[in-house]
């Protein structure tokens, strides 16, 4: 890829990345609640995967061979609604249906109303273990593709992680890739001070993960950690992407009050402003 390329590249999925942070704002606003700062953390991450790594076809959903991508953090899945939405996994207007009866968008990830989504998912600290499960599948089936998981730092303080973060390794699950969305807050503070898991490289390390650490804001980054992930053998992947939650509004950035509440429309308004001016200036 030549230099005029990589940048056109990272120009179109940051373009991408700031349409599904609007995307979730308009739909949490909507429904009245939800959750807009794990959304926001994450909205490079899901790029990146949905728009540039993963092999996945909208058109055929349920396409035996393409990569699997479970939210473990399920509270974060107005981003992945909008990925897909934007992916044109369903018409876009639908996001608005976010959290109302009989929605197919519930407020946490459900396979059985949106078969789309690999698992139901948001009883938190369970999705890496279903995640080892796909992978141990797709293994005794003799299938290429990859599974993917996104976690949150305050989501992996559950004893069930490291439950999978000894077993993954042992069966050499070199088709699973683990990110952690490490935007350093949870429901009730910042995650230092509620259980500090640092030094959290030297954790996955000691398990004898493959791990990288990342600014999970740079696409660049993001990409290339990917990319590496692809090439490690016999090793589950970890990659710990360092984020900020309500990264891109700056009335919520860092700002635990906004894990789960919605903003109001004129609040609404004021962040996608800010998103836009940001994207736009030069």
């Amino acid at each position: 890829m030549t230099q005029d390329q990589t940048t056109e590249l990272y120009k179109k999925l940051g373009l991408i990345a700031r349409d599904l942070r609007i995307l979730a704002l308009k739909m949490i606003t909507e429904a009245k609640s939800g959750h807009p700062g794990g959304s926001l953390s994450a909205a490079d991450i899901m790029t990146a995967l949905f728009f540039h790594t993963m092999s996945h076809d909208p058109k055929n959903p349920l396409w035996e061979n393409r990569d699997r991508f479970v939210l473990s953090k399920g509270h974060g899945c107005p981003i992945l609604y909008a990925a897909m939405a934007k992916a044109g996994y369903f018409p876009e207007e639908e996001i608005y249906t976010l959290r109302k009866i009989n929605s197919r968008l519930q407020g946490h990830p459900d396979h059985v109303r949106f078969p789309f989504v690999e698992t139901s998912s948001g009883s938190l600290g369970q999705g890496l273990s279903i995640a080892q499960g796909m992978a141990l599948g797709a293994r005794l089936n003799h299938k290429k593709y990859k599974i993917y998981c996104l976690l949150g730092d305050g989501e992996i303080q559950e004893g069930q992680i490291w439950e999978t973060a000894m077993s993954a390794p042992k069966f050499q699950l070199d088709n699973l890739i683990a990110i952690i969305d490490a935007n350093k807050g949870q429901i009730d503070g910042h995650t230092r001070n509620i259980m500090d898991l640092a030094p959290l490289k030297k954790k996955w390390e000691a398990f004898n993960w493959d791990v990288q650490e990342i600014n999970g804001h740079e696409l660049h980054e993001i990409l290339a950690a990917l990319d590496k992930a692809q090439l490690e053998h016999k090793r589950p992947h970890m990659i710990i992407a360092n984020t900020i939650k309500g990264k891109g509004v700056s009335f919520m950035e860092d700002n635990i009050e906004w894990h789960g509440i919605a903003p109001t429309p004129e609040q609404r308004d004021k962040a996608i402003r800010e998103l836009n001016d940001e994207v736009f200036k030069d």
